[in-house]
């Protein structure tokens, strides 16, 4: 498992943010940062294409060592 953050141009909802069961939401401004552990890359490339799909704006993706 690789643990990530990734960091939104936008207030996801707690409605939106229930589409990412397995990453935590934390809200700061007019961003969130979407934070948890992703099996591999398919995992992290379905996440970043449902954001997409959802109309979101990726601002950062970041791999947080152990």
């Amino acid at each position: 498992m690789t643990r990530v953050l990734i960091r939104v141009d936008a207030d996801l909802s707690d409605e939106m943010a229930g589409a990412f069961p397995q990453l935590s939401k934390h809200t700061q401004r007019a961003t969130t940062t979407l934070t948890g552990d992703l099996v591999d890359q398919q995992e992290l490339q379905g996440v970043l294409n449902l954001l997409s799909s959802l109309g979101v704006d990726v601002i950062e993706v970041v791999t947080i060592p152990d």
